[in-house]
């Protein structure tokens, strides 16, 4: 396979198609909001210039990255991908019409992957006409960095998309973890009731974001406090993925932090707000 369709341009997909066109994928990057594709291009070839800085690629492979990703504003795009990566926002009514619309458009034989990071995989594969070719590929962000790659296996995912997408993970230089499609995977499932703890604890008076996030750091040896890394992620990203675990699981136990829930109502998201647990200026 040499050709992927990345839809949705945001931080995830932007790095997503970013990683791909550096391992010499002829890459379709695709997103409706207007002016985004041209901005995203400059984020992709920023990112592609520090690693040229870095040593990690030569000038020449940077450039040749850039030249391997095309921009398009609709789903027409997909129309000769061997692979699409949907990364588009995470509410499910937007994943199901862009599921039945890539059934349609994309070629028979195309696998059809997800980077969803909570909502069920096999509910997704049931919108489409080739549950065995759908599975879900749970990039971690910033995704020219991370190296782990979920690879969820929904209940219809044949082992043969199975099989070729582990190939596909290893080749763009990641790992490859398989799971089963469950509520918020493993990574979500552990990471988020760890996060919203954090956050109980600032909203209980416990500790401060610094102490809360110091502690997870000098002691438990993360590299970035749950604090520091909800805002990283996002805190409506956190407080979604929280309540699908709360109802697909049943489980009070993920009940969101009241204090999360005024942060995302107040529009303090983070680090794509510029203020979330912490204060950022660019």
């Amino acid at each position: 396979m040499s050709r992927v369709a990345v839809v949705g341009a945001g931080t995830m997909g932007n790095g997503i198609a970013h990683v791909f066109a550096q391992h010499g994928w002829d890459t379709a990057l695709i997103d409706v909001a207007p002016g985004l594709l041209e901005r995203v291009l400059g984020i992709i070839r920023a990112n592609l210039e520090r690693q040229v800085k870095k040593g990690m690629l030569t000038a020449e492979q940077g450039d040749a990255a850039l030249g391997r990703i095309r921009t398009a504003p609709s789903l027409d795009a997909v129309a000769d991908a061997e692979l699409v990566v949907e990364a588009a926002t995470e509410r499910p009514d937007v994943k199901f019409k862009i599921f039945r619309d890539l059934d349609r458009l994309a070629p028979p034989a195309a696998i059809l992957a997800t980077n969803t990071s909570s909502i069920s995989v096999t509910t997704i594969a049931a919108q489409t006409k080739r549950p065995a070719q759908v599975i879900g590929m749970h990039f971690m962000n910033p995704v020219p960095v991370m190296t782990l790659v979920e690879v969820i296996r929904g209940l219809e995912t044949s082992e043969e998309t199975v099989a070729k997408v582990v190939e596909v993970v290893k080749g763009l230089g990641k790992t490859p973890v398989q799971v089963n499609d469950a509520p918020g995977f493993v990574s979500n499932r552990v990471l988020m009731p760890m996060i919203n703890e954090a956050v109980f604890c600032v909203m209980e008076g416990v500790a401060t974001p610094d102490a809360v996030d110091a502690v997870m750091k000098l002691g438990m040896n993360h590299p970035l406090g749950p604090l520091a890394l909800a805002d990283l992620i996002g805190l409506d990203v956190c407080l979604a993925i929280l309540e699908v675990l709360q109802r697909d699981l049943g489980d009070d136990k993920y009940r969101p932090a009241p204090l999360l829930r005024k942060m995302v109502a107040a529009g303090r998201l983070g680090r794509k707000s510029g203020r979330g647990f912490y204060v950022y200026r660019d």
